[in-house]
């Protein structure tokens, strides 16, 4: 079925296609590089990036008063430093901008004080019990 196809050596770069057997499974057709979403080079994402750090590391004092939070203002900032340390290792900027848009959205919530004091809390707990690997330990913990 041909009916309103258009010839191949007409399409654009980011036309989607189907195949001659006419089934409805769509192929995307990439060329060249992929749209940057904030940052054009890795030095402009990083850039953003940094300010986004500045930012958290101006914000946590009021954070730590207007939440109550029972943990000091030092030890805040060192999880904010390694929260950032974790994801140092990202060298795309399409990458590096998804972060900082997410963490941006994180600022604004904890700024404006849409989060109950559970949901701060959660950057600063550790969530990964260990969880017994002997037969005494896993029977005087419960588990099966």
């Amino acid at each position: 079925n041909t009916r309103g196809a258009v010839p191949l050596n007409t399409r654009t770069p980011w036309q989607l296609h189907f195949n001659m057997a006419g089934s409805s499974q769509a192929v995307r057709v990439f060329k060249g590089t992929a749209k940057p979403i904030l940052s054009n080079s890795f030095t402009e994402a990083r850039r953003r990036a940094l300010n986004l750090y500045r930012a958290w590391y101006r914000e946590i004092p009021k954070a730590v008063e207007n939440y109550c939070l029972e943990v000091s203002v030092k030890y805040a900032r060192d999880t904010l430093r390694q929260g950032f340390f974790k994801n140092s290792h990202v060298r795309d900027p399409r990458v590096i901008d998804m972060l900082v848009i997410k963490g941006k959205m994180e600022l604004e919530e904890t700024a404006h004080v849409f989060k109950q004091k559970t949901h701060v809390m959660r950057f600063f707990k550790d969530t990964s019990i260990q969880k017994p690997t002997d037969f005494l330990s896993k029977f005087y913990e419960g588990h099966s």
